[in-house]
């Protein structure tokens, strides 16, 4: 596991984890930033993937994988995480999800390095210490038990995001 404080659309990985919102096509933050720098392939194949697997969106703690069209990465892996409601409506389980069906595609494709966002922390409102834990936790168990990915980033926008995943990474 590694820690990066930068842009994720600028990651070399095989593939960046996108916090997308259900409707898959584009929103605002990490979801807007990857959509606006991987061009229109990476929202042509979530508009197939919304006519053909998912038509009323990909639920909470799903995930779907497509090319990275202009990115570095090769795909990008869209996971919707929860929206934050004190905690007690399953969001940590939905958010360990994510993480765990994000790793799953990872590993399916045989994607050797992968790079994920803060999934949930910005619009929605998940705490970002505790998001950082579970994170780090999913990262953690599935790297112990699984081959591929072989390389796991996280990638952090700001100072406070970096001091917090650094803390999560020393205690779990």
């Amino acid at each position: 596991m590694r820690l990066v404080q930068g842009d994720i659309t600028r990651q070399p990985v095989a593939a960046i984890v996108n916090a997308a919102n259900s409707s898959l096509l584009g929103g605002g933050g990490v979801d807007g930033a990857i959509h606006s720098a991987g061009g229109a392939k990476i929202l042509e194949e979530c508009q197939q993937i919304r006519a053909t697997r998912y038509p009323q969106g990909l639920p909470a703690g799903e995930a779907v994988i497509t090319s990275g069209g202009r990115l570095p990465a090769a795909h990008v892996i869209h996971t919707v995480g929860p929206e934050w409601n004190s905690g007690h409506k399953g969001e940590p389980e939905l958010l360990a999800s994510c993480y765990r069906n994000s790793l799953r595609l990872a590993t399916e494709n045989n994607l050797k390095t992968l790079a994920f966002p803060g999934i949930s922390t910005g619009i929605y409102g998940y705490p970002k210490p505790a998001a950082a834990a579970v994170a780090v936790r999913e990262v953690r168990q599935w790297l112990g038990t699984h081959t591929v990915p072989t390389t796991v980033t996280f990638v952090v926008f700001d100072d406070e995001s970096r001091r917090i995943y650094e803390q999560a990474l020393a205690e779990i």
